[in-house]
């Protein structure tokens, strides 16, 4: 864990990011607060994976004056997020990149082996060109995101971010294992996972409470 900490990994401690994660842990949060915290949480994870996104230099003309000014370079990011609670910040990404293009990876955890089985995939047919940052509010055993970040790179994703709510060190630790290129953004290292393959303390199964499922 310490080499991932020192490499791949960014906890985004921000005091609104932590303040709004607690009011989502809470037991007693409706589904309709949960999805607008998730919404919320979402734009600024965004705005922390995305801090060093190249920039290049254009002319412009202000009300007053011709001058150069800077704009994202490249071609347009893609999200990608894990149906199903990945969508949960797909739109409070989308409202700071809303050219963004998206993928959606649908993605199960079988309850007896906590494997991810693969549901669904479509995903912009360039995607060596983009960046892909892939999104799933809980890094638990790390089966789905391994799984995603897999089927990415056989469609050629070469240069990909994760962002995550809650990570678990073992999830943390598979994924490390099988992706050391991708970095990995999250709110919280959590204690561990439990013999069901939640992460504890958590805050329960995030899909079932974003869409009041549970």
């Amino acid at each position: 864990m310490k080499d991932l900490q020192q490499n791949s990994l960014v906890q985004v401690d921000h005091p609104l990011v932590q303040h709004k994660l607690t009011l989502m842990r809470d037991i007693h949060c409706s589904t309709r607060k949960f999805r607008e915290l998730m919404n919320e949480i979402g734009m600024l994870l965004c705005y922390e994976v995305t801090r060093d996104l190249p920039l290049e230099m254009i002319e412009i003309e202000t009300p007053l004056t011709a001058m150069r000014a800077p704009v994202i370079a490249g071609k347009k990011l893609v999200f990608a997020p894990i149906l199903r609670a990945g969508v949960g910040f797909l739109e409070g990404m989308l409202t700071l990149v809303p050219a963004a293009r998206v993928a959606h990876i649908g993605l199960y955890r079988d309850p007896a082996t906590l494997g991810a089985v693969e549901y669904y995939f479509k995903a912009p047919h360039d995607l060596a060109d983009r960046l892909v940052i892939v999104m799933d509010p809980m890094l638990a055993t790390g089966n789905s995101a391994v799984a995603a970040l897999d089927r990415l790179k056989e469609c050629g994703a070469v240069d990909i971010r994760f962002a995550c709510l809650l990570a678990a060190p073992e999830g943390l630790s598979k994924l490390h294992g099988h992706h050391p290129d991708v970095k990995i953004w999250t709110c919280s290292v959590e204690e561990r996972l439990n013999d069901h393959g939640y992460i504890v303390p958590g805050l329960g199964d995030a899909g079932d409470r974003m869409f009041g499922t549970k």
